[in-house]
């Protein structure tokens, strides 16, 4: 082989192998990182409802009702100042998890959250007599509620399967107005989060 053949085999052995390694990096960083939005919203695990992380005012403080949650500088990306942020984690280990949101006048979403993003989002415009709720479980969990259920009983849940066992929820709420902001944290911290059974 040439020597200009030689380099030219080497310059493509090395590209390939540069782009195999650049590839596997960005493919493992949501698996390496210790900071990641699920890791620090498992410090709300323990809550009964979803902890305001981001209030609905120009450079509003998080929640500081919950020392236990870290707090939104840092870990989350700059918001919207007309926006409140709630977030709840989940472990479906322990149970299904059923998210309840009592919707008012102002907009609210809510994203279900696994390692790889966001796999479900709703907005307040699926709420029953002004409630949206949902039930979040794993393949095995939705197979038994199937398996389980009266025929002859009507079921208004809303079931979710999730591609993994833990996650988070977050709730976002609009506010329109500034009078509306103590509105919207309100209601971005009262989103019920809670195991809705043992898993059998």
């Amino acid at each position: 082989m040439t020597p200009l053949g030689r380099f030219i085999l080497a310059t493509l052995c090395g590209l390939v192998l540069a782009g195999l390694v650049h590839l596997a990096t960005v493919l493992a960083i949501p698996y390496l990182a210790a900071g990641d939005a699920l890791a620090r919203s498992r410090a709300t695990l323990a809550n009964d409802t979803s902890v305001l992380v981001h209030a609905a005012a120009v450079g509003g403080p998080p929640d500081s009702a919950s020392a236990q949650t870290p707090p939104a500088e840092g870990w989350l990306p700059p918001q919207d100042p007309a926006v409140a942020v709630g977030v709840c984690a989940y472990d479906l280990d322990d149970g299904p998890v059923r998210i309840t949101a009592e919707t008012g006048p102002l907009l609210e979403t809510i994203a279900l959250h696994g390692r790889n993003g966001a796999y479900y989002a709703i907005t307040d415009q699926a709420a029953v007599r002004g409630t949206v709720e949902l039930v979040i479980m794993t393949r095995r969990q939705f197979d038994e509620a199937l398996a389980s259920a009266d025929e002859d009983e009507r079921n208004r849940d809303m079931r979710i399967v999730a591609p993994s066992r833990q996650g988070f929820v977050s709730v976002r709420v609009l506010a329109a107005l500034p009078s509306q902001q103590a509105q919207a944290n309100e209601a971005a911290r009262s989103v019920s989060c809670t195991i809705d059974g043992p898993d059998e």
